[in-house]
């Protein structure tokens, strides 16, 4: 994938510039892209016009297709985690379901809740490991 550019004056963080210059080592801090090959951000330093999903989500936005912009690193433990990061401004409204959309899945999750053995429709999702109603798997319809 094509990362979607910001300009330059967009991509640097003054605060961590300042560190590079006082000689303390960032390590996830990319902002060209040379090492890691998108521009690359520690975890709480993103520059301000970049979100993740989650966080377009929260404000009913979706990626629209964009590529990604940009990415967080951090340490988690043995591993090294990502999150991509899209440009706001070029984000879509999210859509919304169709009222036939809506009732296919009130009919699907209908299912889940219906026994197969009993034909009764609980209040809870029947349990895939028992595969009938708790009731059923008791003993208590045979």
């Amino acid at each position: 994938m094509q990362p979607t550019t910001l300009p330059a004056r967009d991509r640097r963080v003054p605060t961590l510039d300042g560190a590079r210059c006082r000689g303390i080592f960032v390590e996830f801090y990319d902002p060209d892209g040379h090492r890691h090959g998108i521009p690359t951000y520690p975890y709480h330093w993103a520059p301000d016009g970049l979100l993740t999903r989650r966080q377009l989500r929260d404000k009913g936005l979706r990626p629209g297709g964009q590529h990604i912009a940009a990415q967080i690193l951090w340490r988690r433990r043995k591993y090294i985690a990502v999150a991509y990061l899209y440009r706001i401004d070029l984000a879509l409204p999210k859509r919304n379901a169709t009222a036939a959309q809506l009732a296919a899945i009130g009919r699907a999750l209908a299912t889940r809740r219906t026994c197969p053995t009993c034909r009764t429709e609980k209040d809870y999702y029947i349990p895939r490991s028992a595969g009938e109603c708790n009731d059923c798997a008791a003993g208590g319809h045979r």
